[in-house]
């Protein structure tokens, strides 16, 4: 992999970490329990909400704009009903048409990443516009290595995407809307 033109690391010097062996049982993941779940206390937070779902805006990122989408209630991807699996479909792709729709952005990424925690997140990460060497599975590894991304640029965007959200699928803003969620 580091042998493709938007590896964000040289190949010469880096190493494969040496496979551990499999630790069983493994650790619970946060918010196993709801009643514990940082998610579930954050459930009237973020830049848009429906009954139902809500997306936040993640800061101190790399890239212009990492959005995150949570079911309201308690819920992983295995146990989400099919009236909200269907509708995570839907909710996906207006984000993505939203996201892309951004002046300065090409493709919105969409990842789900189940070893953290136990509520449903969905990660939207939008590639910037000529940023080629940014492209496909190694965008979250930029990421991280990127300078932060200015906030106010990313506040903008964010609001535009949830603009876009309310007219396209309903919902509305949050009452506090001044309020993110970090991870």
């Amino acid at each position: 992999m580091t042998g493709w033109d938007i590896s964000p690391f040289e190949a010469d010097g880096l190493r494969v970490s040496a496979l551990r062996p499999p630790v069983l049982p493994e650790r619970p993941r946060h918010g196993e329990d709801p009643a514990d779940c940082e998610e579930c206390a954050s459930r009237d937070e973020g830049i848009w909400l429906n009954d139902r779902w809500r997306l936040s805006r993640i800061p101190g990122v790399g890239v212009p704009l990492v959005l995150m989408l949570y079911p309201r209630d308690h819920y992983d991807m295995a146990d989400l009903p099919d009236d909200l699996a269907a509708e995570l479909g839907v909710l996906t792709t207006h984000i993505v048409r939203h996201v892309q729709a951004l002046p300065h952005i090409s493709r919105a990424h969409v990842y789900r990443i189940g070893d953290g925690a136990a509520h449903l997140h969905v990660w939207f990460f939008a590639r910037p516009e000529g940023q080629t060497q940014l492209y496909g599975s190694w965008l979250p590894v930029w990421d991280d290595l990127l300078p932060e991304y200015p906030a106010d640029v990313a506040d903008a965007d964010a609001s535009a995407v949830a603009d876009a959200l309310i007219a396209s699928h309903g919902g509305s803003r949050p009452t506090d809307t001044g309020r993110q969620l970090d991870h």
